[in-house]
């Protein structure tokens, strides 16, 4: 017997996908959720510590190589990102963070609609947070989504949170209450020394539901349209593609590559551009894969004494020392997302809010196999992240063939206020390192170094070590009636393509100054209450 036609399919299922499936599910639709990457298992990514093997391997991540950056000196970066089930919520540092109210308040006013402010946002974050520490009216403690402070927080952060508060920044503890400022330490989406993914929040209470059909290593090839209407999609299936179909909406969740690329090949996006590729036009969007945009930093990297941070903690007897205090009693460092402490900086023209964040990294390494010559040695990363990027870039096909990967254009630090700002992160973040009590405890700076001081040589600098914080937004922007770049009507259908939504951080008009995993999260919750005419009052589950 034929199994019946689901529902619903939702393409992706990384942090929005399983938001998004789980919903549906809950509320009564038969779902078939595909998974490009594999199933969401083993000690590495389920060990706060193992994002860092993570992001520095490939099994779990599509390792995407930008265009040469020509305002970077013809760079050429890579900006991985998640093939896993559970996405990005199964390999990040497992931040909780929403970032300012008016964020989301921007949301409404590029939409033109009421349907999107931090008002409307904040019953979304409270509903799907379970939170160990708080529970009032910024916080939630009985959702599925696991909260809490760091299982472990070494030294160099305590040293850096209390340098801060020396230079008269104040301490915060709780950075989620819509204006996030001061110095403090993260919390994170762990319990008990174990990641809590979106899977393990959205999807593991569903199992077993035979409303719900998960296939990973599920590659889809594009989405079905007939008469205007999406209807189901093509998956690879060896050498040949199978079609799948379906009764009710095709939602894309598969981030803000992915999903641009996805409609692009299934002919939504712009027109000219599709039909160089031998494309057919089934919509003509010219938004589709504009609007790129994502947090991006630059580094300053100091020599230290007295194994304050992470040196040397992931090898030899030591790696062996603290694998089997976290396999016996689930702490140390490997409880550890390794990023526990930042602060707040630079305040924006006509805001006054911070825009930089600078984020305490006690150890030396630098994640971008394009930067040479920094050491890993015993010592501290200030990284130092733009948080409101002016510079906006674009993602295009590279051919109309599925398995070739789009041509990313971040275009970090074309528009110079984003360079000026970061300048004035690196300035600040060499004062912190040399303020009592972290500088007892410096011994010199690696880089930019002291020949790098000021002027032509730090912004060298800049363009040099500049990469992404892992948050690309925007390729499919929601907008108001009327404007000719939005992609998505404000309850994130696809215009000009009925059945058809996108449910990811590529919706997002703006980025969050925050790490984007829990909004993201948030969205699709939301994006589920205006899809199914349900409130965020009643449980997620």
């Amino acid at each position: 017997m034929t199994a019946p036609e689901p529902d619903h399919i939702v393409v992706g299922g990384g942090s929005a996908g399983c938001v998004v499936a789980a919903r549906l599910v809950r509320a009564g639709a038969r779902v078939l959720l595909l998974e490009a990457g594999g199933p969401y298992r083993g000690l590495l990514l389920r060990a706060p510590a193992g994002f860092s093997r993570i992001l520095g391997g490939r099994r779990h991540l599509t390792r995407h190589r930008t265009v040469p950056q020509d305002q970077l000196g013809g760079r050429v970066q890579l900006i991985p990102q998640a093939r896993v089930l559970g996405g990005g919520s199964s390999i990040n540092a497992q931040a909780y963070m929403r970032g300012h109210a008016r964020d989301y308040d921007d949301w409404g006013r590029v939409t033109g609609s009421d349907l999107w402010s931090w008002a409307r946002l904040l019953p979304h974050f409270l509903r799907q947070e379970g939170n160990q520490k708080f529970l009032n009216d910024w916080h939630g403690g009985d959702g599925p989504l696991l909260v809490s402070d760091p299982a472990f927080v070494c030294r160099m952060s305590h040293l850096y949170v209390r340098t801060l508060q020396g230079l008269g920044l104040p301490y915060t503890a709780d950075f989620n209450r819509g204006a996030p400022a001061g110095t403090g330490y993260v919390q994170v989406t762990a319990r008990d020394g174990r990641r809590c993914s979106a899977v393990d929040a959205f999807l593991a209470p569903l199992a077993g539901d035979p409303r719900l059909v998960v296939r990973t290593r599920a590659r889809v090839l594009r989405v079905l349209i007939e008469g205007g209407r999406a209807c189901g999609v093509e998956v690879a299936a060896g050498a040949g593609r199978e079609t799948l179909r379906c009764t009710g909406e095709v939602i894309l969740s598969a981030g803000a590559f992915a999903s641009p690329q996805l409609l692009m090949l299934s002919g939504i996006g712009p027109a000219d551009a599709l039909r160089g590729l031998g494309v057919p036009v089934v919509a003509d969007l010219p938004g589709v894969g504009a609007n790129l945009h994502d947090h991006c930093g630059a580094p300053v990297i100091a020599a230290t004494r007295g194994r304050a941070g992470y040196f040397t903690e992931d090898r030899g007897w030591r790696l062996l020392r603290n694998g089997l205090e976290y396999l016996l009693f689930r702490r140390g460092p490997v409880a550890a997302n390794g990023v526990e402490a930042f602060s707040f900086h630079v305040p924006e023209a006509g805001t006054g809010e911070a825009i930089v964040q600078i984020w305490c990294v006690p150890k030396t390494s630098y994640l971008d196999e394009d930067v040479r010559g920094i050491r890993d040695i015993d010592g501290v990363t200030l990284h130092a992240v733009l948080m409101r990027p002016r510079s906006r870039g674009t993602l295009r096909l590279r051919s109309a063939d599925p398995a070739d990967l789009p041509l990313v254009d971040p275009r970090y630090l074309a528009d110079p206020a984003d360079l000026a700002h970061l300048r004035e992160g690196l300035r600040i973040a060499r004062a912190i390192l040399a303020a009592r009590p972290l500088a007892d405890i410096v011994t010199g700076e690696i880089a930019p170094g002291p020949a790098a001081a000021e002027g032509a040589a730090l912004d060298a600098h800049i363009r040099r070590t500049v990469k992404t914080d892992y948050h690309p937004v925007g390729t499919c922007r929601m907008g108001a009636e009327g404007d000719p770049m939005a992609v998505l009507t404000p309850e994130l259908r696809v215009r000009g393509v009925e059945r058809l939504r996108v449910v990811d951080a590529s919706a997002m008009p703006v980025i969050p100054t925050a790490n984007t995993n829990a909004p993201t999260m948030a969205l699709a919750d939301r994006a589920m209450d205006l899809m199914l005419g349900a409130t965020a009052s009643a449980p997620s589950g």
